[in-house]
């Protein structure tokens, strides 16, 4: 089957072409400059969150979204049923909590989030 044509990267005045949106040097530039930026990694990169996490997706295996519908789909995200925005209370609260696939929560963290034309609608930066 065949591929796309190789673009260039979207770094302003880099020359290389690349299948992606950055070339390699830049992908891996823009990928530091995003986790550095994000609010909440020192939740999210704590060694509680991890453990809490993994004894969470162990308790619910499956994806609660994909459940609903009458699929059987092994989770792998622990989501946040209402958006912490920070809250740490929020955070940490197990009964805020719920296993879903990558796809689900992906979905529908697009959805709150507003990477769908309704952006700042759950965080400010």
């Amino acid at each position: 089957m065949p591929r796309k044509p190789k673009r260039m990267c979207s770094h302003p005045g880099c020359p290389e072409l690349t299948e992606g949106r950055y070339c390699e040097k830049h992908q891996k530039e823009e990928s530091i400059k995003y986790n550095t930026n994000r609010p909440s990694k020192h939740l999210y990169g704590s060694s509680r969150w991890k453990k809490l996490r993994k004894e969470f997706l162990l308790a619910h295996p499956l994806c609660e979204s994909c459940k609903g519908r009458g699929v059987v789909k092994a989770a792998t995200v622990v989501d946040h049923i209402k958006p912490h925005k920070r809250n740490e209370e929020l955070f940490w609260n197990q009964s805020n909590w719920q296993a879903l696939c990558k796809q689900c929560h992906d979905t529908k963290t697009a959805k709150e989030d507003g990477r769908w034309g309704r952006k700042g609608t759950v965080y400010t930066y």
